[in-house]
């Protein structure tokens, strides 16, 4: 009697990955890390020090956990590698590339992400990247904005929510007066600083919103509503917070704006957040045309199914796509770590030492300092501050930074983010052209020379800030034109030298703000032809 075999139904078959594609793996991954290890450090020390980032530690590891619950799915099909993918490497890497020309790191911390794709393809091929292709994509929620965006974004959000703040509080009967971001309710004055500004909900609320859209089972516009309502939601739950403090502070002192309370106050606020979009899940749960159904049912984190008693896994063959991968990868990290930089040339100039404390005999300054630990930050080649005066009048300070090389990292940073920093709110901010004098006959000087103008607050104190970024013979007034002229001259003339050039003065009480304009720019005609000889054009 023969017997008769029945082969396994296909739809069993399972694939297991084995040492060496794990080895593979690793390899293009820790090489991929390598390569990019400046601007991923860059990264990281962005989440330590900027709180509206601190959640990116969690961003890899949500990355990593929706990769595993996938395991499943892609243990049922065989690996095959696809060469296409070197072409999504070779790209990653240019960015890397652009971005140490042009020191702007984002552009390299999304080819970063953009390499891990290309080792994706280059393992598993299209098909299975598709089917990691969100949670691959979550990771592009730990790259920081740029400062420039972050900065209009906040100030946008600053005064969004003070506006309705105020409105809020004036609902209890308050008497409240708005100026800017400056709250001031005639006992206190609150001011909306960065810190409240609302993106330490907006950050994390998106992620969580994206998250919840892609363990959402249902319509795609419900999906796409539970990422686009956290907007809005963080708005408006960050206004509340701003109104119940200013009714707090009326009734029950500054303390309620201040410590602990002020802190636990964001915290609660972000919980009201989280039970808010829980409730839009259910809500949407029981929206649309077919049977009602309970969020459970629309919304679970499923874990992978183990693979059935029985079947025998086989294992994945090891593709040339994926060995060529770890290949160019190892040996792109390889060349990184041992290359040789190549000297960007900087012109001879004279140092800042050698900068006179005394201008056409009416500018008499006294030179300031900065804190070690704030140098040490700014990274500056050379630098200048000092405060002059005339015979009577208030003073002027004067700051001006120079860097030998702005690729590679250090580069000018904008007031536009400094300012903030040091607890001034920018009520105002517009790119003007000051008017120079006339200089000696035969001379290259240009009548005029375009700043920004801004006018900036704490508390009661006001000044008046000119700046602009000296750059090669450029005054460049806008941080991308910065780095484009960065990346295109460093390319070009192996130079990306360039200085920052900064005027402050104070708008004293009662003072027109022209009369303050006409000290600077009475200033400004009297420094900016010594500028040359120390700033190279």
């Amino acid at each position: 009697m023969s017997t008769l075999l029945i082969a396994p139904s296909p739809s069993l078959r399972v694939w297991k990955t084995g040492p060496v594609h794990w080895v593979v793996i690793a390899l293009s991954v820790g090489a991929a890390i390598l390569a990019f290890l400046p601007v991923l450090t860059h990264m990281r020390n962005t989440w330590d020090v900027v709180e509206e980032y601190s959640y990116g530690y969690f961003i890899p590891v949500i990355t990593a956990f929706l990769i595993w619950q996938r395991s499943d799915v892609l243990r049922r099909q065989p690996f095959a590698g696809d060469l296409s993918g070197l072409a999504l490497i070779a790209f990653a890497l240019l960015l890397r590339w652009v971005s140490d020309a042009s020191a702007i790191r984002m552009i390299g911390q999304y080819g970063f992400v953009i390499a891990l794709f290309g080792i994706a393809v280059c393992t598993i091929g299209w098909r299975r990247t598709r089917i990691i292709a969100v949670p691959l994509a979550i990771l592009l929620f730990m790259i920081p904005l740029p400062q420039f965006v972050l900065r209009e974004v906040s100030l946008s959000l600053q005064l969004i929510s003070s506006e309705l703040g105020v409105w809020l509080i004036r609902l209890f009967g308050i008497s409240v007066h708005l100026e800017g971001n400056v709250i001031d309710l005639g006992s206190y004055k609150l001011q909306v600083v960065e810190a409240c500004n609302g993106l330490r909900y907006l950050f994390p609320l998106m992620v969580l919103g994206f998250l919840s859209a892609y363990f959402f089972q249902g319509a795609m516009w419900k999906r796409v509503l539970l990422v686009v309502v956290t907007i809005p939601l963080t708005i408006v739950i960050n206004s509340l917070r701003i109104g119940l403090i200013g009714v707090t502070v009326e009734y029950w002192g500054r303390d309620m704006a201040e410590g602990l309370v002020h802190d636990f106050e964001g915290y609660f606020m972000f919980l009201i957040c989280l039970a808010l979009l829980l409730g839009l899940m259910v809500l949407l749960a029981r929206t649309g045309s077919g049977p009602k159904r309970k969020l459970i049912d629309v919304f679970g984190i499923e874990m992978p199914e183990p693979v059935a008693k029985g079947v025998q896994p086989a294992s994945h063959p090891l593709s040339l796509a994926s060995m060529a991968c770890a290949l160019v990868l190892v040996t792109t990290s390889v060349l990184v770590l041992t290359k040789v930089e190549r000297p960007q040339t900087a012109p001879p100039r004279a140092t800042f030492a050698e900068f006179p404390l005394k201008i056409d005999g009416l500018w008499e300054g006294r030179l300031d300092r900065i804190e070690p630990e704030v140098l040490g930050w700014l990274a500056v080649t050379d630098y200048f501050i000092a405060n002059y005066q005339r015979a009577s009048g208030p003073w002027v300070n004067f700051y001006v930074a120079y860097y030998a090389s702005q690729s590679g990292g250090e580069s000018t940073h904008s007031p536009r983010t400094c300012i903030p920093g040091g607890g001034w709110a920018i009520s105002n901010i517009e790119e003007v052209a000051v008017k120079l004098p006339q200089r000696a006959a035969g001379s290259a000087a240009a009548p005029s020379l375009l700043v920004n103008r801004a006018i900036i607050q704490k508390g009661e104190h006001k000044q008046l800030v000119y700046y602009w970024f000296d750059q090669r013979g450029r005054n460049l007034t806008n941080e991308i034109e910065v780095k484009w002229y960065v990346l295109r001259d460093s390319i070009a003339n192996n130079r990306s030298d360039g200085a920052l050039v900064r005027l402050v003065t104070p708008v004293l009480p009662n003072e027109p703000e022209a009369l303050a304009d006409q000290r600077l720019a009475a200033f400004l005609g009297a420094v900016e032809p010594r500028l040359p000889a120390y700033i190279p054009r």
